[in-house]
Formats: C-alpha cells, sequence, structure tokens
C-alpha cells in the first residue's frame, strides 16, 4: 500500500512566507520541507493555506510535484489565529471545492497547529482519508508559561485540541517530551502517537569559514557575535539574553570588547508597534546596551546560515518549545547553541557536548556560560564540531522516511475500518 498523494493543511501560516514574523518560525519550514521532500520522491502534495494576499497567485510551486494552495476563508489580510477560527467553515469549503473541481483523492490528510486539525476533521468525514496530526506547540503548555492573561490560549484553542487527540488517526509527537504532555494534559491514546522529530536541509545547513560568513553579512571580521533567532513573544525570553549580556559587560568587560549581539525576528519597523519588540528596546536602552545589541528583523532563509556561521553561538532562552529549529540549523553549520532545558531542547542540545543548558529565565546562569564559549575557544571548537556531527541525524530524507511509514500505518488502519464498515 504506498502514498501517492497528500493533502497537508497549514491554515493560519504559509510556508512560503518570510521567517521571523509574527507568526512564522518552524512550523512553515517544517511543512515546507517536508511538502518538498515528498514531491522529490514522486508523491503528489498539495499545501492548502489561508489567502492572506489577493495578489498572490492561487497556486503557487513549493517544488517537484508540490505546490501550495492559497485558499480565501475572510478577508484576504493577514489574521491572527484567534480571529481565524470563524472563518474555517469557509475554509473546508475551498478545499473541498479546489479538490472536487480538479478530480483529485487523497491518500491522507497531515494537519498542522489546532485549527488545520479542526479542518482535518471537516475534510476526513467528506473525503475518508486518515489524518495525521501535528500541533508544533501545545496550548496547555503554553497556558502553564504564561506570564500574562494576554498571553494565555482561549478555551475553544483547549478543547479543539483535546477533541482532535480522541479522533485522529495519529498523532505525530517531534519530542518524548511532547508525547508525555499530550498524555498527562490531554489524556491521548498512548498506542497512536509517534515520535518523529523535525528535520534539517543539510545541503543548505553547512559550516562556512566565518570570516567569509561575516563578510556575506556586513559584520567586521574582528567582532564577534551572540545570535537570538526567532518570533518575538516574551516566551522566547529575549529579555533573559539582554540582562545575561548586562551581566558580563558589568563583570567581564575586557570579554565584550568587539561583541555584537544580532536579534532575528519580528519587525523593529513594525507600525503599529509590536508590544514585545517596544519592552525590548526599552530594555535595551535601560541597560544601556544599544551600541551592543541589534534588532534586525526578520531574515529570509537563504540568509540564516551566514548568520550561524559567523555567530560564536546561538542563545536561545526560551520559557517553552516543541522542539527549537533553528537549533538544529545552528547545529548543522557547526554552531553551539546554549538554551533553556525545556521542551526539544532538552533532548536536542546535548549538554556540555554540543552546547549548555540553562535554567529558562536566570540571566546569570546564561552569562556564565556564554563567558565560557568566549573564553575558551578551543571548546567552542569542540562543540561546535559534536553539534555538527549530531545534526547529520536529522537530514530531511531520513525524517520524511519515518513520517511515510506513520502514513502508511494511518491508511492501513482506515482502510480496515472502511472494509468493516462495508461489510
Amino acid at each position: 500500500m504506498s502514498i501517492r498523494r497528500v493533502a497537508m493543511l497549514s491554515v493560519h501560516t504559509c510556508p512560503l512566507a518570510t521567517l521571523g514574523g509574527k507568526k512564522t518560525g518552524g512550523m512553515n519550514v517544517y511543512v515546507r520541507d517536508v511538502g518538498r521532500e515528498l514531491g522529490r520522491r514522486g508523491i503528489e502534495v498539495d499545501v492548502f493555506t489561508r489567502s492572506e494576499n489577493p495578489a498572490v497567485s492561487h497556486v503557487t510551486a513549493l517544488g517537484d510535484k508540490a505546490r501550495v494552495v492559497h485558499v480565501p476563508a475572510g478577508p484576504e489580510s493577514h489574521v491572527g489565529p484567534a480571529e481565524i477560527y470563524p472563518y474555517l467553515p469557509q475554509f473546508v469549503d475551498g478545499v473541498r471545492r479546489f479538490a472536487a473541481e480538479s478530480g483529485l483523492h487523497y491518500d491522507v490528510i497531515f494537519s498542522h497547529y489546532w485549527l488545520s486539525g479542526w479542518t482535518a476533521h471537516e475534510l476526513r468525514a467528506r473525503w475518508g482519508a486518515p489524518v495525521v496530526q501535528m500541533f508544533h506547540t501545545l496550548g496547555r503548555m503554553k497556558n502553564r508559561i504564561a506570564q500574562q492573561v494576554h498571553d494565555r490560549e482561549g478555551d475553544i484553542r483547549i478543547f479543539t485540541e483535546t477533541d482532535i487527540m480522541s479522533w485522529a488517526d495519529r498523532l505525530v509527537a517531534a519530542t518524548p517530551a511532547e508525547r508525555a504532555q499530550m498524555l498527562w494534559l490531554y489524556r491521548a491514546d498512548r498506542r497512536k502517537i509517534d515520535i518523529v522529530p523535525p528535520g534539517v536541509d543539510l545541503e543548505r545547513f553547512r559550516p562556512l569559514p566565518p570570516d567569509d560568513a561575516k563578510g556575506h553579512i556586513g559584520v567586521p571580521g574582528h567582532h564577534r557575535m551572540l545570535l537570538f533567532v526567532g518570533r518575538i513573544e516574551p516566551l522566547k525570553g529575549v529579555d533573559t539574553l539582554l540582562r545575561a549580556v548586562a551581566i558580563l559587560r558589568d563583570q567581564n568587560p575586557t570579554l565584550l570588547e568587539d561583541l555584537c549581539v544580532c536579534v532575528i525576528g519580528g519587525d523593529p519597523e513594525d507600525e503599529p508597534p509590536d508590544a514585545e519588540m517596544v519592552r525590548l528596546q526599552s530594555l535595551r536602552e535601560e541597560l544601556n546596551l544599544r551600541d551592543r545589541v541589534t534588532f534586525l528583523g526578520a531574515r529570509d532563509q537563504d540568509m540564516l546560515h551566514y548568520y550561524y556561521s559567523a555567530a560564536e553561538m546561538l542563545i536561545m532562552p526560551s520559557d517553552y518549545e516543541s522542539f527549537g529549529m533553528v537549533a538544529l540549523e545552528a547545529m548543522a553549520c557547526g554552531t553551539p547553541v546554549i538554551a533553556s532545558e525545556v521542551g526539544g531542547l532538552a533532548f536536542l542540545v546535548q549538554d556540555g557536548e554540543t552546547g549548555f543548558h540553562v535554567p529558562n529565565q536566570e540571566p546569570e546562569a546564561l552569562a556564565d556560560r556564554i563567558r565560557i564559549i568566549l573564553s575558551e575557544p578551543g571548546k567552542r571548537a569542540q562543540m561546535g564540531a559534536a553539534a555538527h556531527q549530531l545534526a547529520q541525524e536529522y537530514g530531511w530524507p531520513q525524517i520524511v522516511d519515518r513520517l511515510l511509514d506513520v502514513f502508511e500505518r494511518a491508511k492501513r488502519k482506515n482502510a480496515g475500518i472502511t472494509a468493516v464498515m462495508i461489510e
């Protein structure tokens, strides 16, 4: 039994979007690269996402045999995930209409995030195709670490996630930690959870000579760079990084000579200004770090490998990460990673070998680990080499092999249910 055509659902964010925006990040890369790898194997892939720009073609090539289908549902402009929910029935109708007019049948539906899961349930009923669901983040986990009321996820998300876990044919968890969260926060059926980590494009993300990489992005060769890449939101812990740099400056001023901190993500010039960006820029002023810290905004992924290779280290001081794909990208470039010991980062980063773990929201501990890597170049080189070696286990071909096994199990189960219903 083989998989010939896959429908991937990414309702709230397009895999072609520029990374680092408010709702673009690892999930965009995941959907894009899985779609392309499936297409390279001759599998037809349609990625359905909500149209946010009427000027963009509703069908756009993603790669060999893979394409993105932009489905009008609600206003064709950016709408936050919570505001998309009322338009999901329109999205379902648009997907069904596209498939019917093209005469398409899908062997499996691979849905991403809770909004896509809701959509997958409606399509599953009409198409009779099995659903493999991946959440990327879990609402209950985000609520456990939310610092402000407005950071909490609404009841509709929690209810929908719980419902999806009850009916989906297979659930994909990125790490053992996410599997455990599904079990004890949502009482999911352990028998249908598969642990399959995200992958990395090893052709794109590879070590480059640091001076060449610095020259490409305009960083002087004698400068040393600390790097953050991710969305600009409170749970990413950028404030912890700024406070750690201030501690280093006060305790080891000579260590910070010619040091710059680059923050990739968000838009410093956004109108109206993003509240978290404003807060971080104010903190930079308060800590007197204007000359040290630069908010670069979003960067296209074609440029990221230069930043990774130019950096002394990647720093991810997150309060929550389901996996942390940028850590894997940096490791593939031979760059050590200092990360909070949370979620997937606790499994991906090997403490003392490929980088360091630090407690989240503890700038003193982060400052100490940064100091070690900056002051011990031999250790930095050793960690970078180990990081690069570990990343080789996560190439997309290996990861998609595992996903196809999951798809086949879902299809076999669905075929068995259909046969029983026919009898």
